[in-house]
């Protein structure tokens, strides 16, 4: 870095950094006291008024057994931000609101009613939709990920909390893309004590949850608005009908309970309708089909803005 910032070309990446004229990025790795020297911040504000774009570092344990700023951004984190630079400002100045992951419905204070769904998907959305230039709220069920940066992260448990949680963010939003997996029904009736285990067979009393990205879609001022569907058979049948019954903008159905994709994998592949439209996106890690998702969006949007 202090090589770069002075210009001084005595070995090849350094040689290479004056020649070329292509955009520059950084993603530095050092010592948590290395970094936090007043001289190397000092070069890194020289370089990034040269135009350099820095990636990372991240905070965390380090191979000197120091903990602190200076890890090195994972590999897949600089692949997905190195992904987006053809289109930085795809969704510069657009408000996104995204719901990810599944929903708890609790019987008693011990069990609930819940589905396989990690949140992968959504969480991908949201962190590529923030790089694309989106102010991003994630409004998300109970997962094991950590929220995404700069992403404003609401967490939720139930169908209720969530439906309630997209109604008092909606306000102002222009993108809606609902990927959360949320149950379809929930108890009539909670039990405050656990359920004892007493008779051979026992019945459960559910009532119908409120459908989130329905209820959006059919609003007078609504956002363009992009549904999921999750679906073992007949995928294509099951999606245009959601397309069309929901009154959705775009939806995007994967095919689920098969050797690859779909719940707690890295990769999926997308069928992706709208009015008469269609495209398939085929098998690929999360984070690159969030951006492909994400790009075609951008695209409907405008056609729909224009038309």
């Amino acid at each position: 870095l202090a090589k770069l910032s002075h210009g001084l070309a005595d070995d090849l990446l350094s040689t290479l950094y004056l020649a070329v004229e292509c955009p520059v990025y950084i993603a530095p790795a050092m010592n948590q006291a290395m970094w936090l020297k007043p001289v190397t911040q000092e070069n890194i504000q020289r370089l990034t008024q040269h135009g350099v774009t820095f990636i990372g570092p991240d905070e965390g344990s380090q191979a000197c057994g120091d903990i602190g700023p200076g890890r090195m951004t994972e590999p897949e984190a600089i692949v997905s931000r190195l992904n987006t630079t053809d289109r930085p400002g795809l969704l510069q100045g657009k408000k996104v609101l995204i719901t990810a992951g599944p929903t708890r419905e609790y019987l008693d204070p011990v069990r609930y009613i819940s589905n396989r769904s990690s949140g992968k998907m959504g969480y991908a959305l949201a962190g590529q939709a923030q790089m694309l230039g989106a102010q991003v709220t994630l409004i998300s069920g109970p997962v094991a990920l950590p929220a995404p940066k700069h992403v404003n992260t609401v967490l939720v448990e139930s169908a209720g909390n969530m439906y309630d949680a997209v109604m008092a963010h909606l306000s102002e939003q222009d993108i809606m893309i609902a990927a959360a997996a949320v149950a379809d029904y929930t108890p009539t009736n909670v039990q405050t004590e656990k359920i004892k285990k007493q008779n051979a067979q026992t019945e459960l009393s559910l009532d119908k949850t409120r459908d989130i990205v329905a209820s959006v879609a059919n609003l007078d001022n609504r956002p363009f608005t992009v549904g999921f569907a999750a679906e073992t058979q007949d995928l294509e049948h099951y999606a245009k009908q959601k397309l069309a019954r929901k009154n959705l903008d775009m939806i995007a159905a994967n095919r689920v309970g098969q050797t690859e994709g779909g719940f707690d994998s890295d990769r999926n592949a997308l069928q992706v309708y709208w009015q008469n439209g269609q495209k398939i996106l085929t098998m690929t890690d999360k984070t690159q089909l969030a951006n492909q998702l994400l790009a075609l969006i951008a695209e409907r949007l405008h056609a729909k803005n224009t038309a």
